[in-house]
This record gives structure tokens, sequence and C-alpha cells, in this order.
């Protein structure tokens, strides 16, 4: 299996006497691909930052019982998985808006945010650095892929054991054996986790994955549509937004429970243009940051970070993660100088007239 290689001696010696810096050449190569096996298991970028840490922190500590023979990457995961399931036991499973009650009427408010962490977060997977393609020739998701919306959202619906199987075997390519070690059981009980796990999730996920939406259309029409879907909403053109989403679209805002279903319901919140847009990448799929327009600042401030999930060339899902404090991890800036947003409208009228258009 790619990296599965017993590291060099000389390394692991220096690590056992206490050297920092080579600890961390020893464990560079896997960072990205725990982290993003850790944000798998509890569905939080800042979550995953503390298993990753805790994790380093097991290992380094673990060091003196490691044999120079074994294998660095499955003893690794061995450890983050085990840190994520102790982290699963103390908190509650989380999930989407849409998974939860009906959805909110045209004129109906987003309500009250809730407190506590309920809901998925966002994923800079290109920040963080995680790889195209497969983590091993056994795996059956990509890499990217088991980082989608969806992907996470069915996960939620697996119990703690059930997911840390499916995600060893079937995303990181672990055998039956490898996982049952992990996991402190037998090669029988994975296997039957592992059917179970795969029904389940595979009654949440979508027929077609993201990343073969993306390629089927290829990334210059990807960045076209992703264009043309920013600049509607900035000059507020509904007409153009309701053409670009699928007919059955939805939207919603976590940490707010409500959310709307439906292109004319969605597209008439364009009618009034007080944001700006950046495009990004979050959990492997087309995103965008966007900046509301503050009056007294008069400069527009990060809001949202919105991840999009395409049907075709129309936009099916828009998951607009209220985390402002989440823009520096995707490298995106915390505001924007720009124009009044009254003055931008009514440049915006003049540009692209239309006098037969109105708003549904």
């Amino acid at each position: 299996m790619a990296g599965d290689r017993a590291p060099e001696p000389g390394l692991v010696d220096a690590v056992r006497q206490g050297d920092e810096d080579a600890f961390g050449v020893l464990v560079q190569p896997y960072r990205a691909a725990i982290h993003a096996h850790c944000y798998r298991m509890l569905s939080s970028l800042f979550d995953a930052d503390d298993a990753l840490q805790e994790t380093l922190l097991r290992a380094w500590r673990a060091l003196p019982r490691f044999q120079g023979h074994e294998l660095l990457r499955p003893w690794l995961y061995r450890i983050a998985t085990n840190v994520c399931l102790d982290a699963l036991a103390r908190r509650r499973k989380r999930g989407l808006p849409i998974e939860h009650g009906r959805p909110a009427g045209p004129h109906d408010q987003p309500g009250e945010q809730l407190a506590e962490p309920v809901w998925v977060e966002p994923y800079p997977d290109q920040a963080i650095g995680l790889q195209d393609g497969y983590a091993s020739p056994e795996a059956r998701y990509e890499q990217r892929e088991a980082v989608e919306l969806a992907f996470i959202a069915a996960l939620q619906h697996l119990s703690p054991s059930q997911r840390a199987v499916l995600l060893l075997r079937d995303v990181l390519g672990f055998s039956a054996k490898e996982t049952a070690g992990t996991l402190g059981t037998t090669v029988a009980s994975v296997n039957s986790a592992l059917q179970r796990a795969r029904r389940r999730a595979g009654e949440r996920m979508p027929a077609r994955s993201q990343q073969a939406t993306l390629r089927s259309l290829g990334d210059q029409r990807v960045r076209a549509i992703v264009q043309g879907y920013l600049d509607a909403w900035e000059r507020g053109d509904v007409g153009a937004l309701a053409a670009m989403l699928a007919k059955d679209a939805t939207f919603s805002m976590p940490p707010y429970p409500t959310w709307w279903r439906g292109r004319e319901v969605i597209a008439a919140f364009a009618a009034v243009p007080i944001h700006r847009y950046l495009p990004t990448q979050a959990n492997g799929q087309p995103a965008n940051a966007a900046y509301r327009w503050d009056t007294q600042k008069r400069r527009y401030l990060a809001e949202a970070l919105e991840v999009l999930t395409l049907e075709g060339t129309q936009v099916k899902q828009m998951t607009a993660f209220m985390m402002p404090a989440i823009f520096q991890r995707f490298g995106l800036p915390g505001e924007l100088p720009g124009q009044d947003p009254a003055a931008r409208a009514q440049r915006g009228r003049a540009e692209y007239p239309d006098p037969g258009r109105s708003a549904p």
C-alpha cells in the first residue's frame, strides 16, 4: 500500500532521544491525510484540529514502544481513529439543516442560531493539502469524494464504530485484519459492521458524486457556472439566478436551523443585492466566500462560506456556513473594499436592463 513503509531507523532513534524536529519530519507526510481522517470522523474542522494535535501527542509519547520495523501509516491511523472514537463518545452527532424539519416559507426569517454545535462544518481540503485520487489501490472512495458534504452528512447516520470501519476500509484501503487490529475487534465483526455501514451510508448518498459531476463538466465550465452564479447574486438578477438553480434546489445557513426549497423562493432572496463574493473551494466542491456590506465601516465584512452542490449545470444545493471565523483557514480576507451596494445595484441595472423581468 502506498506510504506503508518502515521509517528510517536513524530518524526513529533521533525522535526517541527527544528530537522534536526529527518527529516533525517523521509525521509530516501523513499530517494532511490524518487531519482529513479526523474531519471525516468528527465532521468538524476545529474538532479535527484538536484530534490531530492529540494524535501527534499520543504518538510522541508512544514512540518508545514503537518497533522500528513497524509500518508508520497504520500505526498513526490507529492512534488517530481511537482519538476520534474517544471524542465521539462525549458529543452528539452532527448533520445539515435540510435533514431536520420542513422547509421554511419564502417570507420566513432564519430565526435564532443554535448555540451548541450540531451541524457539520466546511473543510478547506485544498488549503490543507489533501491529495487527489485514492489513498490506496484498495480504497473505494476518492480522497476528495470522501470529504464532500453529502458523504460527511451520510456518515452521521452511522454509529462511531461503523463510521471508523467504513473510513478505514473504503476510504483508506486498510485490510479487514488491519482494521480489526486498529479497533481491537475481530475480522468477522469488521466485515459485519462494514456491510451495515455501506448499506446505511448508501441510502443517504446521491447517485453521482460531486467529483464525477465536476470532471464531466471540466474546470473551465465549472468556473463559468460559479462566476455566473456569483454575478447574478451581486447584481440582484433574480431571473438569471433562478435559471441557474435546480427546480427543487435547497438553501440553508447553519448554524441557523431554517432552510428553504425551490428555485423561485431562493432566487427571490437576490432581489436586494448587499453582498460581494469570492470564488473558492470547500469539501472538494465549488464554493464562495460571501461578504456583507457594513454601513458603518463602509466595507464588506466576511459573513458566510457557501458550499455549492451541482446537478449537471445547475446548482442543486447551497449550504452557507455562517462562520466568518473560518475564512482565515481558507486563505480568505476578513473584509473587502467596495462601493455602496445601492450604487452598485443601480449600475448593474444599467448594464443588464430587462424591464420585463420581475422577482417571483
